[in-house]
């Protein structure tokens, strides 16, 4: 007998052939694709992440100590904080600057000597003017403020020494890595004229966000590769060389405890007296120390228990011979002395 089919089987068909199956659509089921960023592989990355997540972490003391001087500055808060740390191409920096863009220059200079390809500075107009207006007794409102703003003569006499206070503090922040410090170059109003590093090297961009009650802006720092490989190349150095000097260091140390002097003192045994007797005391009387005449006697080195020994004559003077060698908290190792 033919197999006949229920009812809710025969609903279940009828929806499966006008496509008004309970199953999830299509849309449903597929699932979203992963997005993933782009990698030029022309422009291959010079630095690890390990080393950019350094950087950020320096620049955000940095923000830190620039927001106590700003603050000092322009007798007004401010709040400065890290928005980005990335590794790009200089003329991806350079393009975006507008003809009437300000750079500061500054120049590394480590152990003495000074970096020729200097570290870049670039401070948005408004944040500048703010904050220059404030130091000049007004209340820093910038609304009027032309995109194309071009810097007054005094404007760039002000804008020079905020600059100068800002690259000072930056050798601060490496404090907890190296020695370093950043010496102010000049102030330039046309960055045409910046072409001390190549448009296609690899620099690394710090952007850095400054916010007053009514005014905001940025600060952008560039670092340039040939500054940044110079500074992870002393920073290694530096580590490798503390090392070392750790381990000569515990040699030296291992050598002048060799030559240390240290009293040894020989104990025949022990006994106990009562003050009585002690008073009582002559000249040839005899204090049995219940031992034998053979007996060993214990050898302390600075305090402690080392060895133990027979009483003998070497040289027509008293000496002990070892029989027996102690080490730390009470162990021992047996060694037999059979010379």
């Amino acid at each position: 007998m033919p197999e006949v089919l229920s009812q809710s089987q025969i609903d279940a068909l009828l929806n499966s052939m006008n496509g008004g199956g309970g199953g999830s659509s299509p849309a449903e089921e597929e699932p979203q694709e992963k997005k993933y960023r782009k990698y030029d592989f022309s422009s291959p990355r010079k630095f690890t992440k390990d080393r950019l997540k350094m950087l950020s972490s320096i620049f955000d003391n940095y923000s830190r100590v620039l927001t106590t001087r700003i603050n000092g500055l322009v007798h007004a808060t401010c709040e400065i904080s890290v928005e980005s740390v990335e590794e790009q191409r200089y003329f991806e920096f350079s393009n975006a600057l507008s003809d009437s863009a300000v750079l500061t220059t500054a120049h590394l200079i480590l152990k003495e000597e000074m970096e020729e390809t200097p570290v870049l500075f670039y401070a948005a107009a408004p944040i500048m003017v703010s904050m220059m207006d404030r130091m000049t007794g007004g209340n820093g409102d910038v609304d009027s403020l032309p995109d194309d703003y071009t810097y007054t003569e005094l404007d760039l006499k002000l804008f020079e020494v905020l600059m100068k206070d800002f690259v000072s503090m930056m050798g601060i922040t490496w404090e907890n890595y190296i020695q370093l410090e950043f010496e102010f170059g000049r102030v330039e109003n046309n960055p045409t004229l910046v072409q001390l590093i190549g448009l296609e090297e690899t620099v690394v961009l710090i952007d850095m966000k400054v916010a007053f009650s009514n005014v905001e802006g940025s600060i952008s720092i560039v670092l340039p590769e040939a500054v940044l490989m110079e500074i992870f190349t002393q920073i290694n150095a530096g580590s490798a060389s503390k090392k070392s000097n750790s381990e000569d260091h515990s040699d030296e140390i291992f050598d002048n405890l060799r030559e240390s002097t240290l009293e040894i003192r020989a104990e025949l045994a022990r006994t106990t007296l009562r003050l009585d007797d002690v008073y009582r005391l002559n000249v040839g009387d005899v204090i049995d120390l219940n031992q034998k005449k053979d007996s060993t006697l214990n050898l302390y080195v600075g305090g402690q228990r080392w060895f133990n020994g027979l009483m003998g004559v070497s040289d027509k003077k008293l000496a002990v011979k070892i029989k027996e060698v102690y080490h730390n908290a009470g162990r021992r190792d047996r060694v037999v002395n059979e010379q």
